[in-house]
């Protein structure tokens, strides 16, 4: 078969080329994951369709990528993460297609659950990296992909709004096709041998991780419509805690469970999993709180009376920071050690939300706080690829950093949900928007989590692992 000689390949080879599929994957899905959330009043004109039934496209998207992520990484570890890397990006493209054309809202929606699936691809890519990479560029690379996942959000809300004033809806999916050269590239640049050892899939922790990420999410991200305190939300809420908790019993039983539970118990993996949710928490808050506050009128006395592209573009001068600060971060990381990378990073976030809560007068106070921000979530999530896949044995890398790629965004959604619920609790009869204070306590709430981040990142060990593959996994 003409196949074999990919599996053969040696681990030096093409590491650029590597690293360049890498990254257009994981933009594809990053621009993927927030195109969509300035354009959802546009596509429910444009397809007729409730703001509720709207939402879907949002939360559909991200209950399958939660779902989906773990799973699709743990995949890569057994079958060969080149070759799941391929069969995703080909589904996202689907996807894409699939919404693009879509005449109902349900068929939409049902495409951007297609495409949720491709939140796999960076649990893919960190193994890849670990697996192609040279040694010393292990860190460096680690640091440019996750640089990708706040990069894509940056870029992403101001890119909708141009597309949504100058072009058609369908612009926002037809973009994602990306992906297909990307699919491509990674069928033949990418080797797939999968591990020596082909344990049977643990499909029954499966199940039970994805219903209380989904029981979770869903909680979480309908708190608002259906209220904190109805049984729906709380029924969802302790359903999703108490799957967890059967999730844990059961990974403790099975001889060959999803994920190893002692990596999640590391205190490594641990603190940066709890870090990673706050940090989430945090990032997600600044998704929804600048654009919103920009585009409220100037007659309320704070707002600028932005469009939707002026809005998305004080997000840029944050996405800029982070393509300049990425490269930087794996080296700083490996000269100082990843854990303080974090702690830095977290604390950027911090300082970031603290200044607008003080000072949010004119727009360019955003932009000097969305380079502190784009610069801090850049040192954080480069920080915590590097010392989960230096915490995790390479048979469990996918999983590993799966799971922390879902406590983003698990924390992402209640970062959205408690920001949109402190705005909701602070309006102005007059007007029905929000005043200026619920903005103030929802950037002082941002300035908090982030410092817990903060606190969490320094109980990570000083002392983690060169974050590089062994010489005996060089054959895969």
């Amino acid at each position: 078969m003409t196949t074999a000689p990919r599996a053969s390949l040696p681990h030096e080879r093409n590491p650029l080329q590597v690293m360049s599929v890498l990254l257009l994957a994981c933009v594809s899905f990053a621009l993927a994951q927030t195109l969509v959330i300035p354009a959802l009043p546009a596509i429910a004109a444009e397809l007729d369709a409730s703001t509720s039934a709207t939402s879907w496209v949002l939360t559909g998207f991200l209950l399958s990528a939660s779902v989906a992520t773990p799973i699709i990484g743990k995949l890569g570890d057994l079958y060969g993460r080149g070759r799941v890397l391929t069969i995703v990006l080909v589904l996202f493209a689907l996807g894409g297609v699939i919404d693009a054309l879509a005449p109902t809202i349900e068929v939409l929606i049902a495409g951007r659950v297609l495409q949720g699936v491709a939140g796999g691809v960076f649990p893919l890519a960190f193994g890849i990296v670990r697996d192609t990479s040279p040694r010393h560029k292990v860190p460096g690379h680690l640091a440019a992909l996750s640089a990708v996942f706040g990069i894509g959000g940056g870029i992403g809300l101001p890119l909708s709004g141009v597309l949504v004033d100058h072009a058609d809806i369908s612009w926002l999916f037809w973009i994602t096709l990306v992906a297909l050269p990307a699919a491509a590239a990674a069928h033949f640049l990418i080797p797939s041998a999968p591990s020596n050892h082909r344990p049977r899939i643990d499909w029954t922790g499966a199940f039970l991780l994805s219903a209380s990420l989904a029981s979770l999410l869903l909680g979480v991200t309908h708190a608002e419509a259906w209220g904190w305190t109805s049984l729906r939300t709380l029924g969802l809420l302790l359903g999703g805690v108490v799957l967890a908790l059967v999730w844990v019993r059961v990974e403790a039983l099975v001889p060959e469970p999803l994920i190893e539970l002692r990596v999640l118990r590391q205190r490594a993996v641990a603190a940066t999993n709890a870090t990673a949710t706050l940090i989430g928490i945090a990032m997600f808050s600044s998704f929804l709180l600048i654009p919103q506050f920009a585009q409220t009128p100037e007659s309320t006395g704070y707002g600028f009376g932005f469009s939707v592209t002026q809005a998305g573009l004080l997000l840029m001068p944050s996405a800029l920071v982070q393509i300049m600060v990425g490269p930087i971060a794996g080296r700083l990381g490996v000269r100082i050690g990843f854990r303080r990378v974090l702690a830095l990073g977290t604390l950027l976030c911090a300082i970031s939300f603290g200044l607008l809560a003080v000072a949010h007068e004119s727009p360019w106070e955003f932009v000097v706080a969305g380079m502190f921000l784009g610069a801090g979530i850049c040192f954080a999530f480069a920080a915590m690829a590097n010392l989960v896949v230096a915490a995790s044995p390479p048979a469990q890398v996918g999983i590993a950093t799966g799971i922390n790629t879902v406590m983003r965004t698990v924390g992402g959604a209640f970062g959205s949900a408690i920001s949109t619920a402190i705005l909701a609790a602070h309006l102005v009869g007059s007007t029905g928007l929000p005043s200026e204070g619920a903005y103030t306590v929802a950037f002082v709430f941002s300035t908090i989590v982030a410092l817990a981040a903060t606190g969490m990142a320094l109980l990570v060990p000083q002392h983690v692992e060169d974050p590089a593959p062994a010489p005996v996994a060089a054959t895969t």
